[in-house]
Parts: structure tokens; C-alpha cells; sequence
């Protein structure tokens, strides 16, 4: 299968914190490298996340999230320079065919994304953005 995003990164989304995997493609002997890490969801952690997602040279970010714990995540991450964010419906990555746990969700939305198989959903514009009159 096609690699869309060489640097991709899937981030599953609760109440108190994030599963975040940076999947690096491998190029010829090397291998694919899938590292996952745990990122708290306070303002600062999120933003050190942001940092984190820079170093690393990700051009996607794939959110999921079942309930409204993405808003933080994704308005804090959405103007990354040459970075597509999405947001996915969980419903429609579920209903993909894969292994799918809660362990290994922040994985298997790096792969669905790197790969080019989810589209993300419409996300209103925040509060701060929209013009006062």
C-alpha cells in the first residue's frame, strides 16, 4: 500500500490524557518505527506536544476522540506549519477492517493515516476565531 505521510502521528484522545504514536516509515533495509507516548491534556502538556510533533517532521496528525476532549488538542495543534490535522469520526475508524484495542488505537490511527484512509471531519471554527459585531 501507498505511503501518503512518510511522518505521521495518530493521537487517541480521553479525559485526562492522549496516546500520541509517531510512525516513521522505514526506506529500504529499515524499518517501519512506531513510537507511542502519553501526553497529559492541560494546556502546557499539549503544547509541549506540539513541540514534540515539530521535532519530529510529522506532515499529518490524525485526532480521535469520543466525546468534546479533541477541542484542546485540535485548536492547539490545527496551524502547525505543513501539518494536515484531522479529525476523525471514531465510528467510521472502527468500522475499518484492522485490529483495533484500546491499546493500540494511537498505532492504528498513524497507519490509517499514513496509508491516506481516513478523511477528517468538519470542525467548526473556535469562538476565539469568529469576528464580534
Amino acid at each position: 500500500m501507498e505511503i501518503l505521510h512518510s511522518r505521521c502521528a495518530g493521537i487517541d484522545i480521553s479525559k485526562k490524557d492522549a496516546k500520541v504514536c509517531v510512525r516513521v516509515a522505514g526506506a529500504g533495509r529499515r524499518k517501519t518505527v512506531e513510537t507511542v507516548t502519553t501526553w497529559g491534556s492541560m494546556t502546557n502538556q499539549i503544547l509541549a506536544l506540539r513541540d514534540h510533533l515539530v521535532a519530529e517532521n510529522v506532515s499529518c496528525v490524525v485526532l480521535e476522540a469520543t466525546s468534546d476532549y479533541w477541542k484542546p488538542f485540535y485548536y492547539l495543534l490545527d496551524d502547525l506549519p505543513g501539518v494536515e490535522v484531522m479529525l476523525v469520526n471514531a465510528r467510521h475508524v472502527k468500522n475499518l477492517p484492522g485490529r483495533k484495542t484500546d491499546v493500540s488505537d494511537a498505532t492504528w490511527l498513524a497507519q490509517l493515516g499514513a496509508h491516506g484512509l481516513v478523511r477528517g471531519s468538519f470542525v467548526p471554527r473556535s469562538r476565539s476565531d469568529s469576528c464580534a459585531t
